[in-house]
């Protein structure tokens, strides 16, 4: 089974969300849905970033060193590794996040 680790963006609140999931798709459902308390407040978020991880111990192990980044760090953590950007929009939302 394939493991997801992915980094969420909302612009009301300017902050990134990170986390991981077996199923990525019905993950940011949730957290668009208002459903997950940690971020309700953020909504909606966009999915910006995600890589595919072969085990939950690996997913876990990136995820939290995800969450030890700044927002700066996150940034350019997903420039870096730009190839699992989501689609070009979102490139270009990184990258513009990148100049703050």
């Amino acid at each position: 089974m394939a493991f997801y680790v992915y980094i969420l963006y909302s612009h009301s609140t300017h902050s990134f969300y990170k986390g991981q999931s077996s199923d990525i798709t019905q993950r940011v459902y949730r957290h668009n849905a208002g459903r997950e308390k940690s971020t309700a407040r953020g909504v909606p978020w966009k999915l910006l970033w995600y890589t595919k991880k072969d085990s939950r111990s690996q997913a876990m192990s990136l995820e939290r060193k995800l969450k030890n980044l700044s927002f700066q760090r996150t940034v350019d953590f997903m420039i870096k590794y730009h190839h699992d950007i989501a689609g070009a929009d979102e490139l270009l939302l990184v990258k513009q996040l990148s100049a703050c």
